[in-house]
């Protein structure tokens, strides 16, 4: 008789859904850690990467090292993403004195990753408060165009077509073609919650309803204070928030928590906690020196 011991496999600990949470932890980490072709929708406005003053993050990298950091984030987006699932980026203009063509290099990235390049909108804010100083007042010399638009640019992954239940369509006719019309005149969100740059919640309903069904997963990985969840939850569509700032997380939950359903769809729950990742419960060991306490 053989004194082998068949031992049964350990049962590996099941992934948690990624819906209806939000997570405090660095995006491309936190995405690695999500179930493959969990999402159907991400926007996201990444940090600017001009010196706003963000809270825990330092938004002056070179040029070159913030588009490498960001296509690490599409890399991991990709996965995560449905096939035919959609990822609407919100960029701005870079500044004059230091010009890039930032919307069209971060394109460029993401086609490389393997993204389809579906159109872009064009937000426009009309946020022109001077109207001199433009580099030579009414001549030729040196004058300047101060932008008053943001892009919004819009990918697919893998396929032009997201498939989904019908019955669960909740864009109207008249929404529809207004949509459907690339020039959208939105104005900025004027209560910023203690974040710099926030999102209008008219931009990420409108995306929302334009690119999803009820029921989806909408997911940013950038999250900010909560507007994509909040306007998610308020529109029947599960969401998903990462933030490496657990200040803005905390506001995010609270305003997804007070987000108020709109209309028959599916009851979306409540986050009830925010999510700490492991790799900041490791950072935040170490406060002292370099001492871990």
């Amino acid at each position: 008789m053989s004194s082998k011991t068949n031992t049964a496999p350990t049962p590996r600990r099941p992934v948690a859904p990624a819906l209806d949470r939000i997570i405090c932890g660095d995006a491309r980490t936190v995405l690695r850690q999500l179930p493959a072709e969990s999402v159907h929708l991400a926007i996201t406005s990444p940090p600017y990467n001009v010196g706003i003053a963000y809270s825990d993050y330092s938004d002056d990298r070179t040029y070159l090292e913030y588009r490498e950091w960001l296509r690490g984030v599409w890399k991991a987006l990709a996965r995560v993403l449905r096939p035919g699932g959609r990822f609407a980026l919100n960029v701005a203009p870079t500044s004059i004195k230091n010009f890039r063509p930032i919307h069209h290099d971060l394109t460029r990235d993401l086609i490389e990753v393997g993204f389809l390049l579906r159109t872009e909108i064009l937000w426009y804010k009309q946020t022109m408060g001077r109207r001199t100083a433009w580099g030579s007042w009414k001549s030729p010399a040196n004058p300047h165009v101060i932008p008053s638009w943001e892009y919004v640019l819009v990918f697919s992954k893998g396929s032009w077509r997201l498939e989904g239940d019908r019955a669960e369509i909740d864009i109207t006719g008249p929404e529809f073609q207004r949509y459907s019309d690339g020039f959208w005149e939105i104005a900025p969100e004027r209560n910023r919650r203690g974040h710099p740059a926030p999102f209008p919640d008219e931009l990420i309903r409108r995306l929302i309803k334009f690119y999803c069904y009820r029921g989806n997963v909408v997911l940013d990985m950038f999250g900010g204070t909560g507007t994509v969840a909040a306007v998610a939850r308020a529109t029947g569509r599960h969401y998903l928030s990462i933030d490496t700032s657990r200040e803005y997380c905390e506001l995010a939950r609270e305003r997804v928590a007070a987000a108020r359903a709109e209309g028959t769809g599916p009851r979306i729950p409540a986050p009830d906690r925010v999510e700490i990742a492991p790799e900041l419960v490791r950072r935040r060991r170490v406060r002292v020196g370099h001492r871990t306490e």
